[in-house]
């Protein structure tokens, strides 16, 4: 059963669900999500592991006051809270992912392993859209700017449940409601303040020493799915896998498959 506890960090309470024994993994979930992103994987991950999801600061359940803040000194504070020193695999999907590279920068010996799904990464060279995916681009940004949430959220459904360049309502049934949910909450939250992290961690990927697996889908984005790539490629032992038919968010998409990857991930280089 899921332990649910609130963590402190600064003036916030982090949300976190944490389930099983061992080996610390911890799930950081994308800005089209929260720990809900992954209940579907994480119960398969708890069987042989210390599993841990938990809401960052402007979503899900996490109370937090408005404040400058850093997301990596947050994951720190929930490392202390429930590993009990011991390094964690980061296991962290596009922004996510970000934080789970910063962390194993600014704290190498804290991380013991990487999984980076659609990473967001600081410092990686702006996109070169198509024509097809900058019109995409360009109607999902009027969505925003109209102010009206539930086009809002149908928009980031579209672009990154679907895929921006597959058909509308691609990914339907209990994954759809469950990320019109989750990105409903995080489009209503109060502002939480600046995120400080610029860890320039696009140019130091070739420092990483930790095993690291990269994970895309073949309908995401395309210079997402070209940064994974470098990603893999340039960190030392990194390695890459491509899912078919999935866009930015196997989490929600494949949840069986995913975790069957991270498992073997883990046990072929953690043990």
């Amino acid at each position: 059963m899921s332990k649910i506890r609130r963590i402190a960090s600064g003036r916030a309470f982090l949300a976190a669900d944490i389930v099983g024994q061992g080996q610390p993994v911890v799930l950081l979930h994308s800005n089209a999500g929260d720990r809900r992103e992954w209940q579907a994987a994480m119960g398969c991950l708890g069987t042989d592991h210390q599993v841990i999801a938990y809401d960052r600061r402007g979503f899900g359940e996490t109370q937090a006051e408005r404040e400058d803040h850093s997301a990596v000194e947050d994951l720190t504070a929930v490392l202390d809270a429930v590993t009990e020193g011991k390094p964690a695999v980061l296991v962290g999907c596009s922004m996510g992912g970000k934080i789970a590279l910063d962390a194993a920068l600014r704290y190498p010996a804290r991380v013991r392993g990487l999984v980076l799904i659609a990473p967001s990464v600081e410092g990686a060279p702006a996109p070169d859209y198509s024509p097809e995916v900058a019109e995409m681009v360009a109607w999902a940004q009027a969505a925003e700017a109209s102010g009206d949430p539930t086009r809002t959220a149908a928009a980031k459904a579209r672009l990154w449940l679907d895929g921006p360049l597959a058909p509308e309502g691609r990914v339907g049934g209990a994954p759809r409601r469950l990320f019109l949910d989750m990105i409903g909450i995080a489009l209503s939250a109060p502002a939480v303040g600046a995120n400080l992290d610029r860890t320039p961690a696009y140019g130091r990927l070739g420092t990483i020493t930790v095993p690291t697996f990269v994970i895309q889908g073949d309908l995401d984005f395309p210079h997402i799915q070209a940064r994974s790539r470098h990603i893999a490629e340039t960190v030392p032992g990194g390695s890459l896998h491509e899912l078919t038919d999935v866009a930015h968010l196997p989490a929600l998409e494949r949840p069986d498959v995913l975790a069957d990857l991270i498992s073997n991930f883990l046990a072929q280089h953690l043990g």
